[in-house]
């Protein structure tokens, strides 16, 4: 039998699990910090949540089955939708605007690279109820806030930003059609990484003449938004709203971090405006997050759509990324006591003893088995991590008292078990 998990899947073993709840727990406090709250949704979605815009790539990733009742169901492989259900569904209970988070497990069948696999968890921003790139400032503040916290700065990352209207300005000058821009998109969002002969190709399949790629090329290609503006012209067209982004990422002590980058597409359709991605300045890691404005999203499910934007950080790369910085904590086990018993007499006073200091809030890690010897149980407090080993011996017990080794300090004294708890 094979013992390894699911090809792209993972274990986590009790050290793996220790780093799990530490990046969790910075996820989670950097929410608190700026008023996010936390909601959750099922695992398992309808599968036509996840089916929008033909040619969205996201549809040929997905885990799909059939239940029962012959329903097509599909493990979630992003969080956007499901959030996107939730809101439809309390309709215009929910105040505006919505702050929440998640830490939802996806999962997607894709090829896979260091830092990315089939299924991974994801920090996720979103707020719905804004129309102003100040909810962008707010998204990336929290990005930064997070970094900084992680131990990287401004040297070590680096916040791509554009706008899709950009792209759509640059698209409906050539030509192309408004109902072409979704899979376009998706076709320019994938330059990078396939060669330009693939992406002419499926352009043309499209009907659209691949010289539309020297065009895209060109502004994506600019340096500056000043240099952008002269090749676009006036216009709706997303630089103002960058540099406003931008101005406000000054304000709040980040600007820095920004890059303005026209190449960036982010290939999912339902982005609307901004867009964004954080990237490592040095190595070959992929993007460590992205996010962007998505105001027309919730039409997409038949309802009446609300201003909204999030982003979605994997916590697959960042492990590499601080893997390779050399910033990945030490996260020993630890427990506050073990209890030994000398011997199967002592077993009942040693889990009252227990007891007494697990009601006072101490972590205590019982020896189960009775009777070992003194170096086992040493052995066992250094494998649990233990502050102090707590020792039941029939001379010392029979006296009322209990024998407590510091394992710090290797001082050894003796307490009764009312000042043991207290």
């Amino acid at each position: 039998m094979n013992l390894s998990p699911p090809r792209g899947t993972r274990d986590f073993y009790p050290e793996d699990m220790r780093l799990r709840t530490w990046l969790f727990g910075h996820f989670r406090e950097v929410a608190r910090l700026f008023g996010f709250q936390e909601y959750d949704a099922p695992v398992v979605e309808s599968a036509e949540l996840y089916v929008r815009k033909a040619g969205e790539e996201i549809v040929d990733q997905l885990y799909t089955f059939q239940d029962k009742s012959n329903r097509d169901l599909a493990l979630r492989p992003e969080m956007t939708p499901s959030l996107a259900r939730m809101v439809l569904q309390k309709g215009g209970a929910l105040g505006l605007p919505i702050k929440w988070f998640s830490l939802p497990q996806c999962w997607r069948y894709e090829r896979m690279t260091r830092g990315r696999r089939r299924e991974h968890f994801q920090w996720n921003l979103d707020i719905f109820g804004v129309t102003d790139v100040t909810a962008e400032a707010e998204l990336l503040a929290a990005l930064v806030t997070l970094f900084q916290r992680l131990g990287l700065g401004a040297g070590d990352i680096a916040i791509r930003l554009s706008n899709r209207r950009l792209l759509q300005a640059v698209l409906a000058d050539a030509g192309v059609a408004d109902t072409l821009f979704a899979p376009v998109c998706v076709l320019i969002d994938k330059l990078e990484k396939i060669p330009r002969e693939t992406v002419e190709a499926e352009l043309q399949n499209l009907g659209v003449d691949s010289g539309v790629i020297d065009r895209v090329l060109q502004v994506a290609s600019c340096t500056s938004l000043h240099e952008a503006q002269g090749l676009v012209g006036s216009g709706d067209n997303g630089l103002d709203e960058i540099q406003r982004l931008m101005d406000l990422g000054a304000a709040y002590g980040f600007a820095d971090w920004l890059r303005f980058d026209p190449s960036l597409v982010r290939g999912l359709a339902y982005y609307t405006g901004t867009v964004f991605e954080a990237f490592a300045t040095r190595g070959e890691l992929r993007a460590i997050c992205g996010g962007g404005r998505y105001d027309r999203l919730l039409s997409t499910f038949g309802g009446k759509d609300v201003a909204a934007c999030g982003f979605g950080f994997g916590d697959a790369v960042i492990v590499e990324l601080l893997k390779d910085q050399g910033l990945l904590p030490d996260l020993p086990a630890a427990v506050d006591d073990v209890v030994f018993a000398f011997s199967e007499e002592l077993r009942e006073p040693a889990m009252q003893v227990t007891r007494s200091l697990r009601a006072a809030g101490r972590s205590v890690d019982l020896i189960l088995e009775a009777g070992k010897r003194m170096k086992s149980a040493f052995r066992h407090a250094d494998g649990a991590g233990a502050a102090r080993l707590v020792l039941l011996a029939p001379e010392e017990w029979a006296r009322g008292v209990v024998k407590v080794r510091d394992l710090v300090s290797g001082e050894e004294h003796e307490v009764t078990p009312e000042e043991l708890a207290s």
